[in-house]
């Protein structure tokens, strides 16, 4: 029973302290900091990349909004990768003027997979771009997006994740749970250590890449959650990523619990993959660098799926505990709520002060906002499903609406 205590003691206080440490970071979100000077004035030559898989119903919203950036037409160009395609969304793209790349593969079917083999022809090519954005195709994009990415490229960032907003928070609780989740990343993981000097992550789409960064060795990433992976390999190297909260890309997410069940169990997998394959690198990284940039990037791998194994040790050793009579029936209980209230209850609340300090208006989110502790409650449920069985088939999410830019400018 002592050693049982000690270990729970020391879970707890392992616990406590890490999301100490998140909270501390998190209120740094409300810092305003001056704009970084410019180490050039110049406006860049971009790629616009879209890989795109059977996207026809959407991805012509996408072009549209891209054509009408404020920004001048002859420096940036517009590609599609038609990744295994067989529907329109090829002669769609086309159509609207783009530059389709058509890729067929049977074993390689990933987006990191589809993003090297388009940016390896380009990096032969010597492709005169100074940098690239990279977009889903049920994407729409602010049509200042380029003006304010091309702004961070001449201060000096390389590495830059937009800001990712929801076309379709309101559609139902599923939509609404995935936006609660974006908006208080957005604030209080991005934006707060973009204040204080940390490195933000990118965030799977609606980001802008210097291309002199990818040409010593593509695209080159291993997992299904290739923005993370890519994220951590330049914080291992020591190199932040920057972040732009006006550079903004609207984003789909799904109405249907089946397909957000896959695409989160293929997220956790790819989580999972990233600390098998990174975690001692990072370790590496804190003792060869020394900051507290390389430290917090090791704390954000290790407070994914082994914080949440940790979670679930201390909830088994409080089991244990009562079924020996270590502790009563009441303390068992008021130590599960300890955690349970955190877990599921205390999102909401921090989604609320998000959304009101991101000016979301809240009436509208109420209903997912009280559904919201089911939305990461099931989070909980795929974490722990995938310690055990991990489905890496990557599933198409359908498209229910068909939302113009207009709609959401």
């Amino acid at each position: 029973m002592e050693y049982i205590n000690i270990l729970k003691e020391a879970l707890v206080w392992i616990v406590t302290i890490f999301w100490l440490y998140q909270i501390i970071v998190s209120l740094c979100s409300l810092v305003r900091l001056k704009d970084k000077p410019y180490k050039e004035n110049k406006n860049h030559k971009f790629m616009a990349i879209i890989p795109a898989h059977n996207e026809e119903t959407v991805i012509g919203n996408l072009i549209e909004s891209l054509k009408r950036q404020n920004y001048e037409k002859e420096l940036y160009d517009i590609y599609v990768i038609a990744d295994n395609c067989t529907d329109n969304t090829a002669k769609i793209a086309e159509e609207m003027g783009t530059i389709v790349y058509k890729r067929f593969s049977n074993t390689e079917k990933t987006k990191g997979a589809a993003l090297n083999w388009f940016l390896q022809q380009k990096i032969k090519e010597d492709a005169d771009y100074d940098a690239f954005f990279v977009f889903d195709a049920d994407n729409i994009v602010d049509e200042n997006f380029i003006v304010n990415m091309n702004k961070k490229l001449c201060q000096g960032e390389d590495v830059v994740q937009g800001y990712r907003d929801i076309k379709n928070p309101t559609d139902n609780w599923i939509s609404a749970g995935y936006a609660l989740f974006y908006w208080t990343l957005h604030r209080f993981y991005h934006l707060a250590r973009y204040n204080i000097g940390l490195s933000p992550l990118l965030n799977g789409t609606g980001f802008m890449v210097k291309f002199d960064v990818i040409k010593p060795e593509g695209w080159n990433t291993e997992t299904l959650t290739e923005d993370i992976e890519f994220s951590l390999k330049r914080i291992i190297a020591g190199k932040k990523l920057g972040w732009a909260t006006d550079a903004i890309v609207y984003d789909e997410q799904p109405t249907g619990f089946k397909q957000s069940w896959s695409q989160r169990s293929r997220w956790t997998v790819g989580h999972i993959q990233c600390v098998k394959r990174y975690t001692v690198e990072l370790l590496k990284a804190v003792k060869d660098h020394k900051t507290l940039m390389n430290f917090d990037g090791l704390l954000y791998i290790l407070g994914s799926i082994p914080m949440f194994i940790l979670t679930l040790i201390l909830v088994v050793t409080n089991f244990i505990m009562y079924a020996l009579s270590g502790i009563t029936e009441a303390e068992l209980g008021l130590n599960i709520l300890r955690y349970l209230v955190p877990t599921l209850i205390l999102p909401m609340g921090t989604a609320i002060v998000a959304m009101w300090l991101e000016k979301k208006p809240i009436k509208p989110m109420i209903k997912g906002l009280l559904c919201y502790p089911i939305f990461m409650g099931t989070w909980l449920v795929i974490n722990f499903k995938c310690l055990f069985k991990r489905e890496t088939e990557w599933e198409k999410i359908n498209h229910v609406r068909d939302i113009k830019i207009a709609e959401v400018d």
